[in-house]
């Protein structure tokens, strides 16, 4: 669990390290205004939109918290391994998100518009995935479990049309006990 939450801040810290530009002077965009707003925006902006997708990743927890007790109430383990497995995940990724709202709004007290961004893109990223995850646990609990319950009964209904006996067992072969007698007399 550890390991993903390395991998997803990773990712993110090298998105933002990709935005920003190298020699400290402002980036060339060729990108239209409301592009560079919307992965840019101000910070009171950023704020709003940091809690928002903290509040919506949090619901989405609970709904996942929610197909992990009906997992666990169809006593299916292979869906409740699914489920599980993305529970784990989005609690990881809520928690660096959380972390990093908080180093968003000090790097803004700050006024340190780069870690700002830096820390608001890593949210966003989180976001996207626990929006991903939440629906992947829905699919957990449509798919077939690939175990048989020790319980299960089949009932198997034989048509009356059908021949019987078994066709891959032939008849024995009758015994004979006597030999017929030669066919020529030169034997």
């Amino acid at each position: 669990m550890l390991k993903r939450a390395f991998i997803v801040f990773a990712v993110a810290a090298s998105l933002a390290w990709a935005q920003a530009p190298a020699n400290g002077a402002a980036p060339v965009s060729n990108a239209a205004p409301a592009a560079d707003e919307r992965d840019n925006p101000p910070n009171p902006e950023k704020i709003r939109r940091s809690a928002e997708a903290l509040q919506q990743m949090r619901q989405a927890l609970k709904d996942v918290l929610t197909k992990l007790e009906e997992a666990r109430n169809s006593r299916d383990v292979v869906k409740l391994n699914c489920v599980n497995e993305k529970l784990t995940q989005v609690k990881g990724l809520l928690r660096i998100s959380e972390l990093a709202d908080v180093a968003m709004q000090e790097a803004i007290a700050k006024k340190e518009d780069s870690g700002a961004l830096h820390e608001y893109t890593k949210v966003s990223i989180a976001s996207t995935k626990v929006t991903q995850l939440r629906a992947e646990a829905e699919q957990c609990l449509g798919q077939l479990a690939f175990r048989t319950d020790e319980n299960l009964a089949i009932d198997v209904e034989v048509p009356e049309d059908l021949p019987k006996g078994d066709p891959t067992a032939p008849d024995t072969p009758i015994r004979v006990d006597a030999r017929p007698a030669p066919a020529s007399s030169s034997l």
